[in-house]
């Protein structure tokens, strides 16, 4: 499996471990489909999204900052992984555009949205635009990632393996480090909606 990894991130021109005289080894693109064409879908796309819209989730920005400057998408699919070694893991459609300046970058940043903080997770949830006009950052800790103004905790990882998981990818990140405010509300999406967490 690390070799799987290795191969991925020399395909988008990541850093490895391994020497730079090394040619990159495309990884071949799996086929993303789970029944073949003549199959009926077990369960109709639709319905998997309502369904799964019951699971209320935290809110996450995944930034990076490779030679063209910062990126960043939001992303619901973020995760605790590995207490010893520390890893954390999100995931992120094959289709993306910010992933593969991500996977050069070679590192990024989760930063843990805040209840108040529903516009800033809108903004990185489009394509196309300046997901970062306007908003306040500083350079995380380790890697230098964008650290965005106010969240309530963040996290600074570099790439630690990537796997294949149907449209998306499975991205595991090994914690460098980290941090959180004392005080402050989650930032939850429930079927479709913000939300916030009462006691």
């Amino acid at each position: 499996m690390a070799a799987t990894a290795v191969r991925y991130l020399r395909s988008v021109g990541a850093a490895t471990a391994t020497g730079p005289g090394t040619p990159p080894e495309a990884l071949p693109r799996p086929d993303l489909r789970a029944v073949r064409d003549d199959e009926r879908l077990p369960v109709a796309p639709e319905e998997f999204r309502r369904v799964l819209g019951h699971f209320a989730s935290g809110v996450t920005v995944v930034t990076a900052r490779d030679a063209d400057g910062p990126a960043g998408f939001a992303c619901q699919s973020f995760a605790s992984l590995s207490l010893d070694p520390p890893l954390v893991s999100f995931m992120v459609a094959r289709t993306s555009t910010t992933w593969p300046r991500i996977a050069r970058a070679g590192a990024f940043c989760v930063n843990i949205l805040g209840a108040e903080q529903g516009p800033l997770c809108r903004g990185f949830a489009v394509s196309g635009a300046d997901k970062f006009a306007g908003v306040g950052y500083a350079d995380a800790p380790a890697t230098g990632s964008p650290l965005l103004d106010s969240v309530p905790a963040w996290i600074d990882c570099r790439v630690h393996a990537v796997h294949t998981g149907g449209d998306h990818l499975i991205v595991v990140g090994r914690v460098e480090a980290l941090g959180a405010a004392e005080e402050g509300e989650p930032l939850l999406f429930h079927r479709g909606a913000f939300g916030r967490f009462t006691r």
